[in-house]
């Protein structure tokens, strides 16, 4: 169907409280902060909720609970080349070294590099977002054109190997040695390396036509709804997301506790509980001619004081605002370009609305989740409405809100549901509805109610926050 453009966007709206947790690491392992507006902030990045959120509609729909529990999926990896080798192997009888090699001179046929290393020879430089079906279905395609690949495949690796040699030859008439600094030789033995790499013949087009259409998204509900960039597969169709995300921010100043902890060492407690056992030693002592103590090696010589071991690590409190954005139309035309009928893809759509939307409201990035049992949080707020354009609302939270001045997840509902009235008001939008599992929330929401300032509808659970799948709208 087509989608009404007044609704086209659904603006999606959090806050959520998290106690001591560590949902996000630097690069150095200190929690992300920015600062904004008037205070440093704790930040969560918008690929750390993402990948939250698309974990965990897969999840509910392996379990077969979820909205999109007759979908299928896409896998982001490395690792094709490997899954595609298996395939030729198990569905088409290949025997494993060709399998794997023929697999890598293929996928660098259609443009993808690998690594340098021996762990990484068969990985791909770049994570590859493509169906879960993949693997089976280029294996299939490389099955079918065998001969012709497997040929293709050995004039590349001859080639390859007369660059290796003819660089080596560049290099000894140059005098020059490993490790010596390049120079004008060097850059001739590349050349000529270069030059004889280009002599390779390419993918034949019609066996890379198949091969690139193979990895077109299909009906992978995920990449639908995510999108996927492929800058190294010419043609492989690009896929802008349906989802827009904001890195979440607490709404109050950054409050980071670094945290020391001690780690006990079994064995040791069990020796300190034991206690030391004296009394041979008095025994040696009595004796006219004692007999020395048994030698042991120095290494039995145990110190027993102290910890097992020591370190600290940082953890992180506060409420935080949080923002995504679904466009149904594309969201839908990533379907159609998919492959799927229309009376399917509007289904899919609603399917992924639905299943988005109890993401957002349920799913928790798992990083520490066995030290802060963080993914057991619901938010205090959800505020969902649509429009003909997106509505961010972080701005409301440039001032931060200072204990001072009350309990800050309860003053940010408030902050946010206000706002929300003024540009209901100003803009001319729907006032949505909203979602609250905070018991002091839901009373804030019942005083407003009462004195008639809560624009929007108070609904009990995630899917009713989609006002248009569930306001009677034609399927």
């Amino acid at each position: 169907m087509n989608i009404d453009a007044t609704v086209r966007y659904l603006s999606l709206h959090s806050l959520t409280t998290f106690s001591h947790v560590l949902l996000v690491r630097d690069d150095a392992g200190e929690p992300k902060t920015s600062v904004y507006g008037d205070a440093e902030r704790v930040i969560l990045s918008p690929q750390t909720q993402r990948r939250a959120d698309r974990m965990h509609i897969r999840d509910e729909a392996n379990l077969g609970t979820g909205a999109l529990a007759s979908h299928a999926w896409g896998v982001r990896t490395r690792e094709w080349a490997l899954r595609i080798a298996e395939a030729l192997r198990e569905e088409h009888s290949w025997d494993p070294e060709p399998a794997l090699e023929v697999t890598r001179t293929v996928l660098r046929g259609i443009g993808l590099n690998f690594g340098s290393t021996p762990n990484t020879a068969f990985l791909t430089k770049v994570m590859l977002f493509a169906p879960e079906t993949t693997g089976s279905a280029l294996a299939r395609i490389i099955h079918e054109h065998r001969g012709e690949l497997e040929a293709w495949a050995a004039v590349v690796a001859e080639a390859a190997a007369a660059g290796e040699k003819e660089k080596k030859h560049k290099g000894k008439k140059s005098g020059k040695k490993d490790g010596d600094t390049s120079g004008p030789e060097d850059d001739a033995a590349e050349s000529a390396a270069t030059a004889a790499e280009t002599r390779v013949p390419p993918l034949p087009a019609r066996v890379k036509a198949r091969l690139i259409t193979g990895l077109a998204p299909a009906d992978a509900i995920d990449i639908a709804l995510y999108g996927r960039f492929l800058a190294e597969i010419s043609g492989a169709g690009n896929v802008d997301g349906a989802i827009q995300t904001t890195s979440a921010l607490s709404v109050e100043p950054a409050s980071i506790v670094r945290d020391f902890f001690s780690a006990a060492d079994d064995f040791k407690i069990a020796r300190q509980r034991r206690g030391i056992d004296f009394t041979d030693a008095f025994t040696r002592l009595q004796a006219v001619d004692a007999e020395p103590a048994r030698d042991l090696p120095a290494a039995y010589n145990l110190d027993e004081r102290g910890a097992g071991m020591t370190g600290q690590q940082n953890f992180f409190s506060g409420t935080f605002y949080a923002h995504s954005v679904l466009d149904r139309i594309q969201l839908r035309s990533n379907l159609l370009n998919g492959g799927m009928d229309p009376e399917r893809a509007e289904q899919a759509a609603r399917d992924a609305e639905l299943a988005f939307l109890n993401a957002f409201v349920n799913a928790v990035p798992s990083a520490k989740k066995n030290t802060t049992a963080a993914p057991g949080t619901l938010p205090k707020l959800v505020l969902a409405h649509a429009a003909p354009r997106p509505y961010n609302y972080a701005a409301v939270f440039e001032k931060a809100i200072t204990r001072e001045e009350g309990v800050p997840s309860l003053l940010a509902a408030e902050r946010l549901l206000r706002h929300h009235s003024m540009i209901i008001k100003k803009q001319r939008i729907d006032p949505g509805a909203v979602l609250s599992y905070d018991l002091a929330t839901i009373e804030l929401l019942d005083t407003l109610r009462d004195t008639g300032r809560l624009d929007p509808t108070e609904v009990d659970h995630p899917t009713d926050l989609s006002g248009y799948l569930t306001a009677g709208q034609p399927a």
